[in-house]
């Protein structure tokens, strides 16, 4: 049996590693700034730590749907590197970085004009609303400098240089950490903005990022040897190609973004205290599925090479060991949380009733992790990587939004069950993806054929 589900090639698992290790080494330094930024305002008091997660959650719609954009282009470009068609990458990168620049203007605008209204529809606590107005003004510039470095360490990863984003972030890692502990807390003479700081701290480590990763894709790659020069050409031949491929993953990881922040919004309405109940969950559950992120995209892109060469059946016996490895891993991230849940609590200044609320959620993220795990690695990672993203997106938005957000409100709000329980209700989605996904790629109805636009 084990011989039908994993792979046996060295080779598989080395790639395997090499694409995946580095991403996850970057999601679990994300994980560690954002737990800084949590620790060091949950030194302040609760509801510092309350606005910068409420805000981050409006700014995360925007980093998901940058994620769609590039995910969704990462499709493309892998499958064309498999296929040596460098023309096509580069205009797969260009259309999605022309759409980049659109999203990124509407959220900057929006967040200018109404910065007060964003932060009303997480909460009703006027001093959460005060605290994550500045933090969203602040953040505007990074909508821009975020938006195409996230994006283009996507491109990257797909073509096999992970390590530059790596090294970006090892960067922006330590900026954001020294920055925030000078504007939060006042050091070095600097004066103390709390929640601002955060924000502030967080600006001077974006545009670190953005020239790393920028400057080397336009200056120094050499697999998409995308140019400056390049960044005008035409790509009207790729557009119909690139919508049936790529728009339903921005449409798909967009509404997801969407339900993420329905289920904040229904958080913030229960209360501050499991808002920062939450935020603590939340930081740790990142940082149990750093390899699950790693493994996800790892997939999305070998699934894409491999198919691009015309490996059709070698690409479906990967698919079966991607998704076991899923169940694999999501079982040790349920005993790292549970493990490491105490210790994290324990490190912020919250109140009583706050640490058994966060206690109850960690138990709800122990067992949702299992079963994500595995959805995850296929439908970002095998799934999408085989070009079958309009079924994806059909599921996505039918288990989300028609079961995991009702469920949520009516549990929470109405019914006022448990914390536990509330929380399972808001990610059943990942209970019903989990088995579907499988039956989908067992089906082998999930590769699809790509056409080569090169001119």
């Amino acid at each position: 049996m084990q011989g039908k589900i994993f792979v046996r090639d060295k080779k598989f698992y080395e790639t395997l590693v090499a694409f995946a290790l580095p991403i996850a080494l970057q999601q679990l330094i994300t994980v560690g700034v954002n737990m800084a930024d949590n620790v060091m305002l949950g030194q302040l008091s609760e509801s510092p730590m309350s606005a910068a997660t409420l805000a981050n959650n409006f700014i995360t719609i925007f980093q998901i749907m940058c994620m769609g954009l590039g995910m969704g282009a990462s499709v493309l470009v892998s499958r064309y590197f498999g296929m040596d068609d460098r023309q096509s990458m580069k205009k797969s990168v260009n259309i999605m970085f022309r759409l980049l620049f659109i999203v990124a203007t509407c959220f900057a605008v929006v967040t200018a004009l109404i910065p007060g209204g964003i932060m009303t529809l997480f909460t009703s606590e006027t001093d959460v609303i005060e605290l994550g107005t500045g933090y969203l003004l602040i953040s505007i510039p990074c909508y821009y400098l975020n938006g195409y470095a996230l994006t283009s360490s996507i491109m990257l990863r797909s073509v096999g240089k992970a390590n530059i984003p790596l090294f970006s972030s090892i960067c922006s890692f330590f900026i954001n950490i020294f920055c925030n502990w000078v504007f939060i807390f006042g050091k070095l003479g600097a004066p103390a903005m709390g929640v601002n700081g955060a924000a502030l701290g967080t600006l001077i480590a974006r545009v670190v990022e953005f020239v790393v990763i920028m400057g080397y894709l336009l200056f120094f790659d050499k697999n998409i040897s995308l140019r400056i020069r390049d960044l005008t050409m035409p790509v009207g031949e790729l557009v119909p190609e690139y919508i049936r491929i790529s728009i339903p993953v921005l449409v798909s990881d967009t509404l997801l973004g969407l339900g993420n922040s329905a289920v904040a919004i229904v958080m913030g309405h229960i209360g501050a205290a499991f808002v920062a109940a939450n935020s603590i969950t939340t930081v740790v559950m990142s940082l149990a599925t750093v390899v699950i992120q790693g493994i996800s995209q790892a997939s999305c892109t070998i699934t894409g090479i491999t198919l691009g060469r015309g490996e059709v059946e070698k690409a479906k016996q990967q698919g079966y060991t991607f998704a076991a490895l899923g169940f694999i891993i999501g079982g040790i991230g349920c005993g790292i949380i549970l493990a490491l849940s105490g210790v994290i609590v324990r490190a912020y200044k919250i109140e009583p009733e706050t640490v058994e609320l966060a206690k109850d959620l960690m138990r709800a993220v122990a067992i949702v992790i299992w079963f994500q795990a595995a959805n995850s690695i296929l439908t970002k990672g095998t799934l999408r990587g085989g070009g079958d993203t309009k079924f994806l997106m059909v599921a996505d938005i039918i288990f989300l939004w028609i079961f995991s957000i009702p469920l949520g409100a009516l549990t929470g709000l109405v019914l006022k069950w448990p914390g536990f329980w509330v929380y399972i209700m808001l990610k059943v989605d990942q209970f019903i993806k989990c088995i579907v996904c499988v039956l989908r790629l067992k089906s082998g109805r999930w590769v699809k054929k790509i056409k080569s636009q090169s001119t």
